[in-house]
């Protein structure tokens, strides 16, 4: 098995909300490990997958929002500092797309999540290093993990929807 690395200066883990059943807020986490091992990077069926994320780290460009995502309304991090994404197994849909199954922890709760993964090609960088791409994405119910705050609008809808979509996009080097 081959291992690879993130390019984090080119790679995003997001995530976007609806809001007050209007329009979507985005935000990505800034700071996460990863260890991937696979033998052929663009075939993935046995590959291992482990992303460790720090919740401290959320953005969505607003402090005010930041603050309170990581307080115990929400993520609670100074209990939970980390968000952890493990493979499971792996399964070949297209040429190249994947459905990525993997166990999700947020708050100490685990629940099974897939990732429809599209594997985007290949290249050499300007510093002669190999490159992949890939783009996952998911959606979860955030109920499923505790992040239960929401406030009941006058017009009858919520300020939060319960529905998160998640979109990793990454850059990946051989090792």
């Amino acid at each position: 098995m081959k291992k690879y690395a993130v390019d984090f200066s080119h790679s995003t883990i997001g995530f976007s909300v609806r809001h007050m059943m209007l329009s979507k807020i985005h935000g990505t986490f800034e700071s996460y490990k990863a260890e991937i091992a696979v033998s052929d990077i663009e075939q993935l069926e046995d590959a291992n997958i482990l992303f460790t994320i720090a919740v401290a780290s959320v953005s969505t460009k607003n402090l005010d929002r930041d603050v309170h995502l990581v307080s115990p309304d929400f993520f609670d991090a100074d209990i939970y500092p980390k968000i952890i994404f493990t493979s499971t197994y792996i399964e070949k849909l297209e040429k190249q797309k994947f459905a990525i199954h993997g166990d999700l922890t947020i708050k100490k709760i685990t629940k099974p999540i897939v990732f429809t993964t599209v594997y985007t090609g290949n290249g050499v960088n300007p510093w002669a290093q190999e490159v992949y791409g890939f783009q996952a994405k998911a959606k979860i119910d955030r109920r499923d993990f505790n992040l239960v705050y929401n406030t009941i609008l006058e017009t009858g809808g919520v300020l939060i929807s319960d529905e998160i979509d998640v979109v990793v996009d990454l850059e990946i080097n051989p090792l």
